[in-house]
């Protein structure tokens, strides 16, 4: 695997989620799943206790609190490998911290709650923040831009700007352009053809297309377990324009595809 990029392995602890809700629901299913997304190459272990799917509605905390730590806990004793905690929270955040996290990956970019900048800024470690428009609920009823990679790219670099005048540094900011949250098909193809785009805001950039809808549009309806291809297809694109951490399910077929495209790369350059 290639030093220039990092796969982060996606772990849902939840029953709703659009790809794989409710396969590692317990605690046992969940480690055991993210040791063998570690086994296959993943960098980074991201565990997550609610569905961000459009149309999802919003988790209590102390059943997202439940279903996530006891996971992180665990985890953190068996692995090295980085666990992120994708979370809008900055509680369950500020105890995945406690827990063993080392990476907070906020869907809301830290917008979620009055407490989250303070929180982030506290924790001082590294966060994701990813563009949305509207809430799981709403943000797929009729989305629009102007001119979507410039739209996200004017969106990120102000929430950026925003954390840095409120004492997080940017050098602890990742960005994601945000797949899916609030955009059509046509919005994240535009979205993966200007990934270099965001390379302008100065900080790494992760990419989140693994099984998403948008690939089943263009396969006549291919189900979230058949849109491998697209998914692999959605990485190398982000590859060649300088995205740095890819969220996927499949991670051994990723890290090869990877590795793959880094030799091709290696002997031509």
């Amino acid at each position: 695997m290639t030093p220039d990029y990092k796969i982060m392995g996606i772990v849902n602890v939840t029953p709703d989620s659009f790809s794989d809700g409710g396969s590692f629901s317990s605690v046992e299913q969940a480690v055991d799943h993210a040791l063998q997304l570690a086994e296959e190459g993943a960098d980074i272990l991201d565990i997550g206790g609610e569905s961000t799917r459009p149309g999802a509605k919003p988790v209590p905390l102390a059943e997202e609190y439940a279903r996530v730590i006891p996971v992180i806990e665990k985890l953190a004793s068996q692995t090295s490998r980085a666990i992120s905690i994708d979370t809008r929270r900055p509680e369950i955040a500020e105890a995945a911290m406690d827990a063993g996290a080392k990476i907070w990956n906020d869907v809301s970019a830290l917008g979620y709650s009055e407490r989250s900048l303070g929180t982030a800024r506290k924790l001082k470690v590294p966060v994701v923040l990813m563009h949305a428009q509207g809430t799981p609920e709403t943000m797929q009823d009729n989305p629009r831009y102007t001119d979507v990679v410039q739209d996200i790219k004017l969106w990120l670099a102000k929430r950026i700007r925003f954390c840095e005048e409120n004492g997080l540094p940017r050098e602890r900011i990742i960005v994601d352009p945000g797949i899916g949250f609030g955009k059509t098909l046509e919005h994240n193809l535009a979205i993966l053809g200007g990934l270099s785009e965001l390379q302008d805001l100065g900080c790494p950039i992760l990419l989140g297309a693994s099984r998403k809808s948008f690939i089943g549009v263009i396969d006549q309806g291919a189900p979230p377990d058949q849109r491998l291809g697209g998914s692999i297809t959605a990485v190398l694109a982000g590859a060649a324009q300088g995205v740095s951490i890819f969220r996927v399910h499949d991670v051994a077929e990723t890290r090869q595809a990877l590795a793959t495209y880094a030799a091709i790369k290696s002997v031509n350059s």
